[in-house]
């Protein structure tokens, strides 16, 4: 590549980070400073301030719902891998009646958005006395997170080489210590895939936990934020903080996770 070229591309992606990022310092701005902006293109406050973020950490509504967030995110990531990890497995080692069309299924259930199921989840959890529960929207998240995981371990583990199962089941290991002993910990990188993308999206999710939780003890982050914006007024600072502590467990994990990360997605490259 030629300097002229070379040059031209490092000026694109340049253009392309600072519009990127313009909003996101916008928010930083907004969440750190002393009030709102007075005008202009800088998205910096004169001032810095923490009083936004620290009046968000003394609430008890955000710290009862940040403590909801986490614990149905995690429970819904752990029990929707749990789950999918051994689907996955099943449907890549094991040849059984039906399942082709169970793959197939699961390829399906991804063209459609989980809204569009609310209303038959709304009833079904109105009939097991799941509604406005945690409970229930641990259950509704794991279950809506199996499909993607499960076909994306399946993908893994059909890389596992045959001859090393077959190894261990000549060695006397049944299918259950195979599973737990051999694929799992080699499908480690696929984990930390699914368990992430099995995260964000409990915790990010908006329109199920506003249908389905009613209760202020039991509401989520983002049914939270959504009040700090009414029709007729909004609290832009409140709701600029409270964005970056949403988005600070997500960065922590992508930099806990970020060697299995590049594991997993560079792996199919070089099986």
């Amino acid at each position: 590549m030629s300097r002229g070229k070379a040059a031209l591309s490092y000026v694109v992606l340049v253009l392309v980070s600072v519009v990127t990022l313009y909003p996101i310092l916008w928010v930083v701005g907004l969440a750190l400073g002393d009030g709102l902006p007075r005008g202009g293109i800088n998205p910096f406050p004169d001032e810095v301030s923490l009083e936004p973020l620290s009046g968000l950490l003394a609430n008890p509504a955000f710290t009862t719902a940040l403590a909801n967030s986490v614990i149905i995110s995690l429970s819904a990531a752990i029990i929707g891998v749990s789950l999918a990890a051994s689907t996955g497995y099943a449907l890549s080692r094991f040849r059984f009646f039906g399942a082709d069309a169970t793959l197939k299924g699961i390829i399906l259930s991804q063209m459609f958005p989980g809204v569009v199921s609310s209303i038959p989840i709304y009833w079904l959890l109105h009939r097991c006395g799941l509604l406005d529960s945690r409970s229930g929207l641990i259950l509704v998240y794991a279950t809506s997170s199996v499909p993607f995981c499960a076909y994306a371990l399946k993908g893994w583990f059909d890389t596992l080489p045959q001859d090393l199962l077959d190894a261990a089941r000549l060695d006397g290991a049944g299918h259950w210590r195979i599973f737990w002993q051999i694929a799992l910990p080699l499908a480690k990188p696929a984990l930390a895939i699914t368990f992430l993308f099995a995260f964000m999206g409990a915790w990010s999710e908006f329109i199920l936990a506003q249908t389905f939780l009613s209760s202020p003890e039991n509401i989520t982050l983002p049914v939270l934020l959504r009040s700090y914006v009414g029709q007729f007024d909004a609290d832009w600072r409140a709701f600029a903080a409270g964005s970056l502590i949403v988005s600070a467990p997500i960065l922590a994990l992508f930099y806990a996770l970020q060697k299995h990360l590049v594991g997993g997605i560079t792996s199919g490259a070089v099986k």
